[in-house]
């Protein structure tokens, strides 16, 4: 005991002697092993967050192309096709991931880019939803966080967005898409889409070009321009100089239109005219059914009437706004219908399981 009394007294005494170099040998392990103990954990954290594919879900024999897809088509001009979700959602229905598997089948040597505002928060993998692993079988769609100061940045809406009183208007969301789709034409080009548009053909033809919706009234959930272009410029211009957030399709369809009349000095638009290199399409091109007609969307149709509906039209636009809450037979003849069979049969496959 007394031997024993004598080392403990000595080994004290070293220690105290060289308290600093103890006290810094026992901080470096405790470093060392409380790292080890956070990269493991957050390994095992990363690991539970990365998307993996559902078993459900197989990549193998819905990568080709749809057997609609018109392959005899120049190449691809430069551009992307983008779409944007400008909520906070990040569980994509049935009909936003048709939208863009329709378009990544039709352009399969385009790059198709999905914004979300949702995935904007740091976090560096997609949420475990089915939509996002079908998606991911198309080696052309990426899904990117939509960052919109930096979107917004360089561009008279900057300003616009950054005065917050906006989110209490009652049309923001819409009117904050429509900010987004003229900004990202004029920075970047390429192709918009709504995330309600089911895609028949390439659209890289049409170059600089938006749709008539109706008589008289253009609209922008389809629109192509090439970067820099001096009518989207004029577009932003407009959004800030002629705001008003409480008119519906102010910001949208409505300054599409007044811009386009001044652009080419007109009092009425005219299907399919082109003035100073822009184009107005006719609304076959990719509003086939009027948003008056909506419902026919879920009305049968027989194959030659079908033919002859979509004989020159690109793109269909659902008018997700008016028939998100009508349900679809989807095993039936419905328009809607045989357009998911046969433009995005990977979606149409897990909307028939479901």
């Amino acid at each position: 005991l007394a031997r024993m009394s004598s080392c403990l007294t000595k080994l004290a005494m070293a220690v105290l002697s060289h308290r600093l170099r103890a006290l810094f040998v026992l901080t470096i392990s405790f470093v060392f092993v409380a790292s080890v103990m956070f990269h493991w954990r957050a390994g095992e954290d990363a690991e539970g967050r990365i998307y993996s594919l559902p078993a459900e879900i197989r990549c193998e024999g819905f990568l080709l192309p749809s057997p609609h897809t018109i392959v005899s088509e120049p190449p691809p001009s430069p551009g992307d096709v983008f779409f944007v979700e400008t909520s906070e959602q990040t569980n994509p229905s049935y009909l936003f991931t048709c939208s863009v598997e329709s378009a990544a089948r039709t352009h399969p040597g385009t790059r198709v880019v999905v914004l979300m505002k949702g995935l904007a928060n740091g976090n560096a993998s997609l949420p475990n939803h089915w939509a996002f692993s079908l998606l991911s079988c198309f080696p052309n769609v990426e899904i990117r966080p939509l960052d919109l100061p930096e979107l917004f940045s360089g561009t008279p809406l900057a300003k616009w967005y950054l005065q917050s009183y906006h989110r209490w208007e009652p049309y923001f969301l819409p009117v904050l898409s429509d900010a987004c789709r003229i900004t990202i034409m004029w920075k970047f080009g390429g192709i918009y889409l709504d995330t309600d548009f089911i895609v028949l053909k390439n659209l890289k033809n049409l170059t600089n070009a938006l749709g008539i919706e109706d008589q008289d009234v253009l609209n922008g959930a389809f629109l192509s321009f090439t970067p820099k272009h001096e009518f989207m410029e004029l577009c932003m211009q407009d959004f800030v100089d002629n705001y008003n957030g409480w008119i519906w399709a102010h910001q949208g369809p409505q300054l599409l239109t007044r811009v386009f009349k001044k652009w080419c000095s007109i009092p009425n638009i005219q299907d399919n005219m082109s003035c100073k290199g822009v184009r107005a399409l006719p609304p076959e091109a990719v509003y086939p059914v009027r948003w008056e007609d909506w419902k026919k969307l879920f009305e049968a149709i027989g194959s030659s009437e079908l033919h002859k509906l979509l004989k020159n039209t690109y793109a269909v636009h659902v008018w997700n706004k008016l028939s998100h809450g009508t349900r679809l037979e989807v095993t039936s003849q419905a328009l809607l219908a045989q357009l998911y069979s046969q433009f995005c049969p990977a979606t149409y496959a897990k909307m028939k399981k479901d």
